[in-house]
């Protein structure tokens, strides 16, 4: 990584802690003045500017999270470099139990206000109030990560990292792309599973409830079933790439957010299964796939980063 990447990373990773309105002024500021210092610490050397002077430097200079504290007053829960995470995860978490409970409750029919108030009760002692034990996992997250930073401070010293790898490597990515094409496999041909475990000898009903409606396999399944299949070539470019590039990441945005399209339909067009009950499972866990999806696609749209000068000035 050359000493603009290395900057790059460290400012990336300081201003995603910030609130939106405030990181794109900050990156600015704070660019600047990473720029200027490690420059000055280069002629102070007698040496060229490279990237093991501007690691050095931001080693010293902070971590990431001790430098986006100073910007903001964060909240206190476990370190002070954590607290907003803390928050931000705690509400993700419970929107997300809270959403799926609404949507288990309320996929039966409601005929009358008895059933709609029932169902909401059901929600709200089922889901709602169980759901709290998940702050507390956090709490408990939080304080071994803090306990683990300090006990061991060396293995938590920052290091850059290039904004484009691929999380894992190529070897995770390929491991994907298998697992990707045994579940393509089950996804087109579902009764397979029953074969193999009962070699052929299943009770009809079992098959019954693994096979696709008609009017699913004519209508949504062709289109399905090919947003699907492309993932395959896209992640074979992936992989020869050996990182993501702005295309990649916008071809694989268009792929979800269509797929996402695709099985939103489905869900709300018709029976996709035989059976009810596979029906009902089949289109809970395509709404948490939609759900998990566009979830994502938002956290990557909140978490880019444009330094601004125009606005830094401004400020």
């Amino acid at each position: 990584m050359n000493t603009n990447d290395v900057i790059t990373s460290y400012v990336n990773e300081v201003v995603l802690q910030l609130p939106r309105k405030q990181r794109n002024d900050v990156a600015f500021e704070l660019r600047a003045l990473l720029l200027e210092e490690c420059q000055a610490k280069a002629e102070e050397m007698e040496r060229p500017l490279d990237a093991e002077i501007v690691i050095e430097f931001l080693q010293g200079f902070g971590h990431p999270n001790e430098v986006a504290a100073r910007y903001q007053p964060v909240v206190t829960i476990i370190d002070p470099s954590d607290g907003n995470k803390f928050l931000r995860l705690s509400i993700i978490g419970l929107l997300l139990i809270w959403g799926l409970g609404l949507l288990a409750n309320f996929s039966q029919p409601i005929n009358s206000s008895t059933d709609f108030i029932r169902a909401l009760s059901s929600w709200w002692g089922k889901t709602v109030i169980p759901s709290f034990w998940w702050p507390g996992v956090l709490v408990v997250s939080f304080g071994m990560a803090s306990w683990a930073r300090q006990r061991r401070p060396m293995q938590s010293k920052w290091k850059p990292r290039a904004p484009d790898q691929i999380a894992g490597g190529r070897a995770a990515m390929a491991l994907g792309l298998v697992a990707m094409l045994c579940g393509i496999y089950l996804l087109i041909n579902p009764t397979w599973i029953l074969d193999v475990v009962w070699s052929g000898k299943a009770a009809p009903a079992a098959y019954t409830a693994l096979t696709y409606t008609d009017t699913f396999l004519q209508r949504q399944a062709p289109y399905l079933f090919t947003l699907v299949l492309l993932n395959i070539p896209f992640f074979f470019s992936v992989i020869i790439q050996g990182h993501w590039t702005n295309t990649l990441r916008r071809i694989e945005t268009g792929l979800s957010l269509l797929t996402c399209a695709v099985m939103t339909w489905t869900i709300v067009d018709g029976a996709i299964m035989m059976s009810p009950a596979s029906d009902s499972t089949a289109k809970f866990f395509m709404g948490v796939i939609v759900a998990f999806s566009l979830l994502t696609i938002l956290v990557q749209f909140l978490r880019q980063v444009k330094p601004s000068p125009s606005q830094g000035l401004q400020a």
